[in-house]
């Protein structure tokens, strides 16, 4: 098969979640275990820093591969799901994984996926297990994909295990409560492994606790430990954001340039430096110098996209993919700190989100251009045009993302701001990024 064809069997064959939702969700390990050890369970052969989290997993999985590879690791990335390109989501030292190993690794195992019947993301856990393994990566950094204790990557022992956040999201999948929620992401806590969580929540915190404690890891909550200040607040359009960073409430980090601009970010820090600290108390070398420099130059480093993105000045074009509730309050908050004439703002979701919600938290005065992705989740365009009307939202439905994107940029002035978000799958389909 052609590249193009195999990417084709994957999407047809075996259920993919981005994209079908629900059906494409088989919780549980036995098919990745049976994956892995017909391939001789690669995964044993790695050291690995499992993240899991509802928002922040994917900006903290790219921080901390940027920070080992400025430090001389070579460093696999394991991220989902993708922008652009399939390849995107499995990554040495920022390269993406070439597609002639996909289409042999799957012609040399397709008897196999016929007798296991993996979901897609089973097949992609193996994959990316596969490749770290045959190109000996120092340190690979896995992501999880949905909940924890019963995503594919559980089956990973890592050095450390990183919980960046915990909102409502998939709810049908993980639980209607932010409890419920933490003790699914909870589950990627193993025995004796050292457990860090980003940001303290009063009412997850003891879900953390008792897990920890079940399993003997030793725990630690990073933001009692570190604190992150914004040192100079960016303008509209600066890629980056000066920072301090105090340990113990004693200098830490000063004058530090972090190329992720979303105020999210600065909750995100404190996880990524806890474990930046864990991993030298376990003998990797990591100076001050290699921190640093995978802050300031994570995009080059590993290719990351697609958070509070400039896509353009005059008028200043952002994108995001934050697409629950928690991650629309961060994206609303730092709006309104733009100045602007006017608002301008292309949205899309999908439907299995709580779409009211979200629609709720959204800027009154903006003008909106909405749109749906091209996958089967997609909440059509005119239906999310009448839902947000009846919430007081002005706009009009344009159906596909490129379609709704020219026509915001067409409709804006210089000193206007375009927005284009509501969902990861619209931020994927904007032709520039």
């Amino acid at each position: 098969m052609t590249y193009q064809q195999t990417l084709d069997f994957l999407y047809q064959q075996l259920p993919m979640f981005q994209r079908v939702g629900e059906a494409g969700y088989k919780p549980g390990l036995e098919r990745t275990e049976a994956l892995a050890a017909a391939m001789g369970n690669p995964e044993r052969r790695l050291r690995c820093v499992h993240v899991a989290g509802t928002n922040g997993k994917g900006s903290s999985s790219n921080l901390l591969a940027a920070i080992l590879q400025a430090a001389g690791y070579k460093v696999g990335l394991y991220t989902s799901p993708h922008l652009k390109e399939f390849t995107e989501r499995i990554k040495v030292n920022g390269q993406d994984l070439n597609p002639d190993y996909l289409v042999q690794w799957v012609a040399r195992w397709r008897g196999l996926f016929d007798e296991v019947q993996p979901s897609f993301f089973e097949m992609c856990v193996a994959l990316c297990f596969a490749y770290f393994a045959e190109q000996q990566v120092d340190v690979a950094v896995v992501e999880v994909g949905l909940g924890g204790r019963l995503d594919s990557t559980n089956i990973i022992r890592p050095l450390v295990s990183l919980i960046t956040n915990i909102s409502l999201d998939h709810q049908n999948l993980l639980g209607e409560t932010l409890p419920l929620i933490a003790a699914e992401k909870a589950g990627i806590i193993k025995p004796g492994v050292p457990a860090i969580i980003s940001q303290t929540q009063l009412e997850v915190a003891d879900v953390f606790r008792q897990k920890a404690a079940a399993e003997a890891a030793q725990l630690q909550f990073a933001d009692e430990q570190f604190r992150v200040e914004l040192t100079q607040e960016p303008a509209p359009d600066e890629p980056t954001q000066r920072l301090q960073v105090l340990r113990n409430e004693a200098p830490y980090l000063t004058d530090l340039e972090l190329a992720l601009v979303g105020d999210y970010q600065r909750l995100n820090l404190p996880g990524v430096l806890a474990v930046v600290e864990e991993l030298r108390e376990q003998g990797f070398a990591i100076p001050e110098a290699a921190v640093r420099e995978g802050l300031r130059e994570v995009r080059q480093l590993t290719g990351f996209k697609g958070r509070w993105t400039i896509l353009g000045r005059q008028p200043l074009v952002v994108c995001d993919t934050g697409h629950n509730e928690a991650g629309i309050r961060f994206i609303t908050g730092q709006l309104a700190r733009l100045p602007y004439r006017r608002l301008h703002m292309v949205l899309g979701m999908v439907n299995d989100k709580d779409v009211s919600k979200m629609l709720a938290l959204l800027p009154r005065e903006a003008t909106y251009y909405f749109c749906q992705a091209s996958i089967p989740r997609a909440l059509p365009a005119d239906e999310l045009a009448g839902r947000a009307a009846a919430l007081g939202l002005r706009g009009r439905a344009y159906g596909p993302v490129p379609a709704a994107v020219a026509a915001a940029r067409a409709a804006a002035a210089p000193d206007d701001v375009v927005f284009i978000g509501g969902s990861t799958f619209v931020v994927a389909e904007i032709e520039e990024l």
